[in-house]
């Protein structure tokens, strides 16, 4: 592959660059009187600004969106990670309604996408993606106990989810629901999704959920939600029945790329927070920057830093070249490594600063509960690990 970035791309970055140093940097500070489950106070002049400078739905191939690649999009993602409570949600980029507006995209009817993704990609309402449930481990997705029944002409939903990405944002209203028509099939074709208005009868909010302590109010908060006898029209279901499985792959390898740029950007603003923190700071007679323990933290993130951007630019270039089944190892591989790799220089970072890295002041601990969180989000490592160990093992099961 070329590490060049193209023309299209290079206009986009130093375009998108200076968006971040005009607008989304010095609206930063007012983060820290933010603490509600509302979308922070600046993001709607943002999104104007974002619209004016065209950076808008950066992520969404096809005539729907800004027609990148996804290895075009990649460093575009990265620089928004750097600031990822403003800037994914200011260029309409942010979870989870970037995946609803690919599901929607890929798979939804031509009046399903005339009532729900135009408004998503315009910007007029958000989104919430239901699948997560606390009564069985999510982490393997056919374990959903979560009805959907077909009466008629309708399909009735009951059941109990929790950590429902955007469902606090006041402005969300659609859920695309994951759950079982018929737990008799296959296993993986027993579930389907649909699309529930947040204001259908049945359809309970019951409280926010925080993260780390941490409303996530940037794309909407959590929720734990109860689905009691909700009763949709059969043409909302997103594709066929039994499709929900396959349908949340396609959604979940896109996705998986954008967060790990994401956190590249996250690691970045880390280590040059580290940075300028050494040279600012004497401890012991001498600035943290000359101390050989900081040394060793900052050329160690370097090093991890560059190893994890090559691999993600490897899976995206594979999923443009050979699509997501091709690129499923490199996909798997950089979600359990970036993770775990900005969660490390965040925390050295931290620990550069001393007390002034875990409050407020710096943007380092909503860094490294983002990039912690993200070691469960869209499957946790153990699960990733597991699976790239068995298609490790085949290759050579199948050469004896």
């Amino acid at each position: 592959m070329d590490f060049d970035f193209d023309a299209k791309t290079e206009d986009y970055r130093k375009r998108l660059l200076a968006f971040m140093d005009e607008h989304v940097y010095p609206a930063e500070p007012s983060l820290a009187e933010h603490d509600g489950w509302s979308p922070p106070s600046v993001l709607p002049s943002l999104q104007v600004a974002a619209r004016a400078a065209g950076l808008w739905n950066l992520f969404l191939p096809g005539a729907d969106g800004a027609g990148l690649t996804n290895l075009q999009y990649a460093p575009l993602a990265e620089i928004t990670g750097r600031s990822p409570q403003l800037a994914p949600a200011a260029l309409n980029c942010a979870a989870p309604d970037t995946g609803n507006m690919e599901v929607l995209s890929q798979f939804g009817t031509a009046a399903q996408k005339d009532r729900w993704l135009r408004p998503l990609l315009d910007g007029e309402i958000r989104s919430a993606f239901a699948m997560t449930e606390p009564g069985v481990a999510s982490s393997d997705a056919t374990n959903i106990g979560t009805r959907i029944t077909r009466d008629g002409d309708e399909y009735v939903i009951n059941g109990h989810k929790f950590y429902i990405s955007g469902a606090m944002n006041p402005n969300c209203k659609i859920f695309i629901v994951m759950g079982k028509t018929d737990p008799s099939a296959a296993r993986h074709v027993q579930q389907s999704m649909i699309l529930v208005a947040r204001d259908t009868p049945g359809v309970r909010v019951e409280r926010g959920m925080r993260v780390f302590g941490y409303t996530d109010g940037d794309h909407g908060g959590h929720a734990e939600v109860y689905f009691d006898d909700v009763r949709v029209p059969a043409a909302n279901l997103i594709g066929e029945e039994g499709s929900g499985f396959a349908i949340s792959q396609a959604r979940l390898g896109p996705g998986r790329i954008h967060h790990c740029m994401r956190l590249i950007g996250m690691a970045e603003r880390a280590l040059e927070l580290m940075c300028t923190r050494a040279l600012a700071r004497t401890a012991f007679g001498k600035p943290l920057a000359e101390q050989g323990v900081v040394q060793d933290w900052i050329a160690e993130s370097r090093v991890r830093i560059e190893q994890a951007r090559l691999l993600v630019l490897k899976a995206a270039w594979l999923m443009d070249t050979v699509g997501n089944r091709g690129a499923h190892t490199e996909i798997q591989s950089i979600k359990i490594i970036v993770p775990s790799m900005t969660e490390w220089v965040v925390d050295k970072a931290i620990q550069a600063h001393g007390a002034a890295g875990v409050g407020q002041d710096t943007p380092l601990a909503a860094l490294w509960a983002g990039a912690r969180t993200l070691r469960l989000a869209d499957g946790p490592d153990e699960v990733h690990k597991r699976s790239l160990a068995r298609r490790e093992l085949n290759r050579y099961r199948s050469a004896q």
